[in-house]
């Protein structure tokens, strides 16, 4: 069963900005009732797809706590905790880990590794497990450092392919990039440097390449959560429902406007816990 954490809502705003999508004139009273209520659908569907969901609860002043993607990687039961770039964030830190503390004492969790000084990484928003290929994708450049790519490879004794993003508007990797299952990936060619993108091209055959337009990626879609032939997402263009659709995915789609105003959506509000580094049957419809 998959297993992910999640925060509850009841502090999120917009109330300063830290990547170009967040707008704090833009927020209004009314918006944090909807994200109560798209957080809800959220989990509701990660439910339906039969996932287990832990909640950890809200903290004043940290609003976007609601984005636990970028608390920490977490492989095989290990957990390296990240460090964020901007202050904004840094409060979190402390949060969420005393959130895995209580996790490990149930034994949810095996261990919980620091990052070393001077290096940043937010967690899997940077760096994506691909259960297919076996490996971690890691982005670096607006949030993450470079040298946090070498110290996840010795953290989990796995290959890590490194991709350089180039727009501030995709700031982690996960608002950009989006391994499925059955080999596929989804991914915004604009968002990756030009070297990037060939290292990405090098490593998946142009078969199980699916580009997002500009208008997808813009709609949050590539920022999805995926549980065998469900992905869960942001309300999507037809455009790229249909190139789901055509390749054997289901598309579960949520209103997450709220929280596309800070620049995050379902895979952003998701931590998957249960990862392994060991092979798993993919369940994915015949294309």
């Amino acid at each position: 069963m998959a297993f992910f954490l999640m925060t509850d809502p009841a502090c999120f705003d917009v109330s300063y900005q830290i990547n170009p999508w967040m707008r704090p004139t833009a927020w209004r009273p009314e918006h944090r009732a909807a994200a109560l209520a798209a957080s809800a659908s959220l989990k509701a569907a990660l439910r339906a797809a039969g996932a287990h969901v832990e909640t950890i609860g809200a903290v004043r002043g940290l609003p976007d706590l609601v984005f636990p993607a970028n608390a920490a990687v977490v492989l095989d039961g290990r957990v390296l905790m990240a460090r964020f770039r901007h202050p904004e964030r840094q409060g979190e830190e402390a949060v969420f880990r005393a959130a895995f503390a209580r996790l490990k004492a149930r034994g949810l969790i095996q261990e919980i590794v620091d990052l070393p000084e001077g290096v940043l990484q937010e967690g899997a928003g940077d760096c994506i497990w691909d259960a297919d290929r076996r490996f971690f994708w890691a982005g670096f450049g607006p949030r993450s450092s470079k040298a946090s790519v070498r110290v996840i490879a010795r953290t989990f004794g796995r290959e890590v392919v490194s991709l350089e993003l180039a727009s501030d508007r995709f700031y982690h990797l996960d608002t950009c990039f989006c391994p499925l299952a059955g080999g596929k990936v989804l991914y915004f060619p604009d968002a990756f440097t030009p070297k990037a993108l060939a290292t990405l091209r090098e490593h998946i055959a142009e078969a199980d390449r699916i580009e997002a337009s500009a208008e997808e990626a813009a709609a949050f879609c590539v920022n999805a959560v995926n549980l065998g032939d469900k992905v869960i997402m942001a309300r999507a263009p037809a455009s790229l429902r249909a190139k789901l659709q055509a390749r054997g995915y289901s598309l579960i789609e949520i209103d997450l406007d709220p929280f596309i105003l800070s620049g995050g959506a379902a895979y952003c509000m998701t931590l998957r816990l249960d990862r392994t580094s060991q092979p798993q049957p993919a369940i994915l419809a015949a294309e």
